[in-house]
C-alpha cells in the first residue's frame, strides 16, 4: 500500500446535493477525495479531480471491493461521510414492508455496512473519523416521513453507541443533523404506493406535502453541510451532533426539549400542515 501525507476520504452517496457539495469542497481544500456511489460520474466531477469508486451500500462485495480499491491506491482511510440515502413519504400504515425494509436497507444498514468494514481499519491505524449525515428528522419523528424518521433515529443511536466503543482506539464518530437543504432528495423522494386518493391520510398527507415543499423551495445550499463536516474532520474530539440549516427549522431542537410535550406537537402540527 502507498503512504501518503495527504489526508484522505470515503464519500457516500456523492453523485449530487449534499454528498456532492461535501466531495468538492472537501477537494478544494486538498483532500484525496473517493466519491462512491452507484450511478456513474459528472464529467464535471472527473475534470475537478474526484476520485470515482462505484459502491453500492446496500450490498456486502461492492462494499468491500469498493473500500479495497481506495486502500490499494491511497494507503489509508482517515474519514468517512455516511451519505447514500433517500426518502420514502407517506403515512405509516400506508407503507407496505417491502417499502420499509427498502428505506431501511439504504439508510441504516447501508451505514452499518461501511461502519463495519471501515471500523476495524481505523482501530488499526489508531486513528479516523467516522460521519454520518443523520437529519432533523432523526430528533423529531415528522409525520407523513415515518419510516424516513425511524432510519434517522436509528442512525442516531447507533452513532452514540459506535461513538463509545471506537474512542479508545482513536476513533471519532459524530452525527451532522440537516434540515431541508436545496438537492435532489425532494425530487427523489418516493411516495408509498398506497399513498393516494383513496388512503384515510390523504387530505393531511397532501397538506403536509405542500407545506413541505414550499420550505424545499427556499431551502438553502448544501456547501453550508460541507463547512460543518469539514471542521468536524479538524477536531481531535468533535461532538456528536451538529445541526444545520435554516434558523426557523433547527428550532425545533431546543423546543423539543424545552416545550411540554403537546405545546411542542401543536407547533409542529402548524408547521407541517398535518
Amino acid at each position: 500500500m502507498k503512504q501518503t501525507a495527504q489526508k484522505t476520504i470515503l464519500i457516500t452517496g456523492a453523485s449530487s446535493g449534499i454528498g456532492q457539495a461535501c466531495a468538492r469542497h472537501l477537494l478544494a481544500k486538498g483532500w484525496r477525495v473517493y466519491a462512491c456511489q452507484r450511478s456513474a460520474p459528472l464529467d464535471a466531477d472527473l475534470q475537478a479531480g474526484l476520485r470515482f469508486v462505484p459502491m453500492d451500500v446496500t450490498d456486502d462485495a461492492s462494499v468491500a471491493q469498493a473500500i479495497a480499491k481506495i486502500l490499494a491506491e491511497a494507503g489509508i482511510i482517515h474519514a468517512l461521510l455516511n451519505n447514500a440515502g433517500f426518502a420514502i413519504a407517506g403515512a405509516i400504515e400506508d407503507t407496505s414492508m417491502e417499502e420499509a425494509r427498502a428505506q431501511m436497507e439504504t439508510n441504516f444498514f447501508g451505514v452499518l455496512r461501511v461502519c463495519r468494514a471501515l471500523a476495524p481499519i481505523m482501530r488499526a491505524q489508531g486513528h479516523g473519523h467516522l460521519v454520518t449525515i443523520s437529519s432533523l428528522a432523526g430528533v423529531i419523528g415528522l409525520p407523513f416521513s415515518g419510516l424516513y424518521s425511524a432510519s434517522k433515529f436509528a442512525l442516531e443511536g447507533l452513532c452514540e453507541s459506535l461513538r463509545f466503543e471506537l474512542r479508545p482506539f482513536g476513533v471519532r464518530v459524530a452525527l451532522i443533523e440537516p434540515g431541508d437543504f436545496d438537492t435532489a432528495l425532494p425530487a427523489n423522494r418516493r411516495r408509498a404506493a398506497a399513498a393516494g386518493p383513496n388512503s384515510a391520510y390523504s387530505a393531511r398527507f397532501e397538506a403536509s406535502q405542500k407545506a413541505q415543499a414550499a420550505d424545499e423551495a427556499k431551502a438553502p445550499k448544501p456547501h453550508l453541510v460541507a463547512r460543518v463536516l469539514e471542521r468536524i474532520l479538524a477536531q481531535r474530539r468533535p461532538k456528536l451532533r451538529h445541526v444545520v440549516g435554516a434558523a426557523g427549522q433547527t428550532i425545533v431542537v431546543p423546543l423539543k426539549r424545552l416545550l411540554p410535550q403537546a405545546w411542542f406537537e401543536a407547533v409542529l402540527r402548524a408547521a407541517t400542515g398535518a
